[in-house]
């Protein structure tokens, strides 16, 4: 199902910038740690699926994994920088073409989406699959997406040319998550952070809807203006509970798998 982006690196290299600056490494650090904890969530699909990062201080560059690698496999240092051609400018292998299609055109038109997070993970997924809107606005943890959401409605197979990364970004508009239709869904997001814990929550909203809606009973949504009220209690320690979140996961990853730091 993947297909790696062949191009070309050397006269890139050659002229490229200063990338071994302490916010790059952190970048780099916070990424691979996302890839790992999504691996243990059962967030990726083979070696399909990608995040992807704007480097600091260039953004004009961003960050993404190599083609032919699971997210359990991932560390710093095997991650690309490529620029919005398509040229790797920093590391080893090409990206995955649908990664580069995705999101150099996410990076490049949405200037607000500093880090895209696309997975095909099970329960967002298949609410990507239902009719009707994914979210019904019933359980506490779907509130915090309330009003935060597009759904792009013209799958066209794989985006395999910049004309599907334009797309999607179109759909996207001022939405933080995105539902891609018989597809899968994206995060948009101005931190790793909040990337993280949007894509976290989103998969147990997801979980929990799916579990509801699978007794056959009626799904009963929260009323508008509680769901409303909600979503702004919650989005008003969003920031500090997002970066609290990431901090989380590197404890633990420190302590059973400090390899996704190198």
């Amino acid at each position: 199902m993947a297909h790696s982006l062949k191009s070309s690196t050397e006269a890139a290299r050659s002229n490229r910038p200063n990338l071994s600056t302490d916010a790059i490494r952190s970048t780099k650090e916070d990424l691979a740690a996302c890839f790992r904890m999504a691996a243990r969530n059962g967030f990726e699909e083979g070696i399909c699926n990608h995040f992807s990062a704007v480097v600091p201080g260039h953004d004009h560059l961003f960050i993404v994994n190599p083609y032919g690698y699971a997210f359990r496999e991932l560390t710093a240092s095997k991650l690309l920088v490529c620029d919005f051609n398509g040229t790797v400018i920093d590391g080893d292998g090409e990206p995955e073409a649908t990664a580069f299609y995705i999101h150099a055109e996410l990076h490049r038109r949405l200037p607000r989406a500093k880090v895209a997070f696309h997975t095909h993970m099970p329960y967002a997924t298949a609410l990507s699959m239902t009719e009707g809107a994914p979210l019904i606005w019933a359980g506490q943890t779907a509130l915090k997406f309330y009003g935060r959401t597009a759904v792009d409605e013209n799958y066209n197979g794989l985006a395999l040319d910049h004309r599907e990364g334009a797309r999607i970004a179109a759909a996207a508009g001022d939405a933080d998550i995105v539902f891609l239709k018989h597809h899968g869904v994206l995060v948009l997001a101005p931190t790793i952070a909040d990337a993280w814990d949007d894509l976290y929550y989103l998969e147990r909203a997801a979980e929990v809807q799916v579990l509801a809606m699978s007794t056959g009973r009626e799904v009963l949504p929260v009323a508008p203006q509680i769901a409303e009220a909600a979503y702004r209690q919650m989005r008003e320690g969003d920031a500090e509970s997002a970066r609290a979140h990431l901090a989380a996961i590197r404890r633990q990853l420190d302590a059973e798998e400090p390899q996704y730091r190198h």
